[in-house]
């Protein structure tokens, strides 16, 4: 494990402060953030109603473009108003949401020499997938895999799904499939203790 918890309570604090001054219209809070943070990572950022766990928004950026900090700066402000499946979050709901951060590795390449293979290289409660295929894109966070209890076959097919794609294009040679892992930090509650995400042991209760 890369990040302390005491790191994801700064990811998840960085992402409510982003989240409220966009929900506001006002400048958001600066924080004095570690060197990890300062280096570049993916994240993604999700919202889930409270207490029905209902999806609110999920926005992220899985390659390691921007400082971890501005990622999850970014990502939070998207995830609350710019996901296209949701309208943009009212302030009225902001203490009925929950936040969780996804701090992700960079996405690595699934070789094999027979496509079919590819489910072998898949650990489910470990690896999120990246589809790319041409202009089609599509990503599947670890603990999807788990929420959903897919075999490591229906993740690589709902994430080929995702992308636009048919649901067997993993198969097809043109297709390239990335796994890549996350560290999950999520508040309990709106504003409330913030705890690392056990995908694994989540796995192993199904």
């Amino acid at each position: 494990m890369r990040y302390a918890d005491s790191d994801g309570e700064l990811a998840v604090q960085i992402a409510c402060a982003a989240i409220e001054a966009r929900l506001l219209s006002r400048p958001m809070r600066a924080f004095e953030v570690p060197v990890r943070f300062q280096e570049k990572a993916g994240a993604f950022v999700t919202l889930n109603g409270h207490p029905d766990g209902e999806l609110r928004g999920c926005i992220g950026y899985p390659q390691p473009f921007f400082p971890l900090a501005k990622t999850i700066e970014k990502a939070a402000e998207a995830a609350a108003t710019d996901d296209p499946r949701f309208p943009p979050m009212r302030p009225d709901e902001w203490d009925r949401v929950t936040v969780e951060v996804s701090i992700l590795t960079p996405p690595r390449l699934i070789e094999v020499k027979k496509p079919k293979e590819m489910p072998a290289h898949v650990t489910i409660g470990v690896d999120g997938l990246s589809i790319a295929q041409g202009a089609y894109r599509g990503i599947l966070l670890p603990q999807v895999a788990v929420e959903e209890h897919f075999d490591a076959a229906d993740f690589l097919s709902q994430a080929c799904m995702k992308a636009g794609l048919l649901a067997d294009a993993w198969l097809d040679p043109a297709t390239r499939v990335y796994t890549f892992q996350a560290e999950v930090f999520a508040e309990v509650g709106p504003r409330g203790p913030v705890v690392r995400r056990k995908l694994e042991a989540a796995r192993a209760g199904h």
